[in-house]
């Protein structure tokens, strides 16, 4: 099974944006969500954001992802 995990847009180069969770940055392709910015929330997916989240979503995905025991970096 693979996992798209919400990941906080820091800096956007072109169509490559460094993201970050857990304090792990990594680059991802915006090619599928061009109308992502610097603040979104996105779900990466095999290296591509896939989908842009409000705040909101992201923050409970964010939750549930720490009550099944994956490690968000949030200290939960």
């Amino acid at each position: 099974m693979c996992l798209g995990v919400p990941m906080k847009i820091i800096v956007i180069e072109g169509t490559t944006a460094t993201v970050e969770m857990a304090n792990v940055r990594q680059e991802c392709d915006l090619s599928l969500s061009p109308g992502a910015k610097v603040g979104d929330y996105v779900i990466v997916h095999a290296g591509f954001a896939i989908e842009i989240l409000d705040e909101e979503d992201a923050r409970e995905t964010l939750e549930l992802l720490d009550q099944i025991g994956f490690d968000t970096g949030r200290g939960s």
